[in-house]
């Protein structure tokens, strides 16, 4: 057995363990932010969770981290929101701060001895970072991190109705010329990689289409697929727009601004 099979089980292990607890003790229960690979093996195995029934977080916000609940008011009778807080990390002189990216924000936190199960999505608009986590560790966050790269900073707790301000994306159209639609091809075109890097991405578990893991690497895309390539970016595909002249297609793309 590989290690990625032996986490996989782990993981649906630790799955079935939350809806169990549900079921046997009546209570909700809560995963940790999720990696899209792990929201992917959730969706090959969640009909095991049906007699509990059960809600994701992040899906609203187009976030690639994401909450697992166990359990619905049907079943158990009462409502409990997902305990998670939203930060807004902002540089106090924005005229002197450094140009923070997601690396800086995500290494920050980190060094804080934080889980990274604890951290959601970061996103970052105008050098300022939103960053959503388990409401358990935001006191700490707010309490302890102060400084990010040389650039000294404020926390404050923001509403979750102000997270649409910053999480919808700024969407780039951009054009490939590719010899089909076949993703492993659109990929290689649009970063620039050769057809075995591309390839090689696949292989790596590094591809996402909707949220799930793509490992065959010659699938055609459909319009509106949403391709992430984990290290190099997020893409919806729009399709043929023409033919060239020498018989290739040109295939529009729409390109994710930053984001985590």
């Amino acid at each position: 057995m590989s290690e990625a099979e032996r986490e996989q089980q782990l993981l649906e292990k630790r799955l079935e363990d939350l809806a169990e607890k549900t079921y046997r003790q009546n209570v909700y229960a809560f995963t940790g932010f999720l990696s899209m690979a792990d929201m992917s093996v959730f969706h090959e195995v969640k009909s095991r969770f049906n007699h509990v029934g059960y809600s994701v977080f992040g899906e609203e916000f187009g976030c690639e981290r994401q909450i697992i609940r166990f359990g619905t008011e049907q079943l158990l009778g009462y409502t409990e929101p997902f305990p998670i807080a939203l930060l807004m990390l902002s540089p106090l002189m924005q005229k002197f701060a450094d140009k923070l990216g997601h690396r800086d924000f995500l290494g920050a936190i980190m060094n804080l001895g934080i889980e990274r199960s604890t951290i959601g999505d970061i996103f970052i608009k105008d050098n300022v970072g939103y960053v959503f986590c388990l409401d358990s560790i935001a006191e700490y966050l707010v309490q302890n991190l102060d400084k990010i790269k040389h650039t000294n900073i404020k926390i404050q707790r923001i509403s979750m109705e102000e997270a649409e301000k910053f999480t919808k994306p700024e969407l780039v159209p951009s054009f490939v010329t590719a010899a089909s639609q076949r993703i492993d091809g659109i990929v290689s075109k649009l970063y620039n990689l050769s057809r075995t890097q591309s390839i090689e991405l696949f292989r790596e578990g590094r591809v996402f289409v909707n949220g799930r893991l793509c490992e065959n690497n010659s699938c055609f895309l459909k319009k509106d697929d949403v391709i992430t390539v984990r290290g190099f970016g997020k893409f919806i595909y729009q399709g043929v727009q023409r033919e060239t002249k020498k018989g290739k297609l040109s295939i529009e793309v729409l390109q994710y601004g930053q984001k985590s």
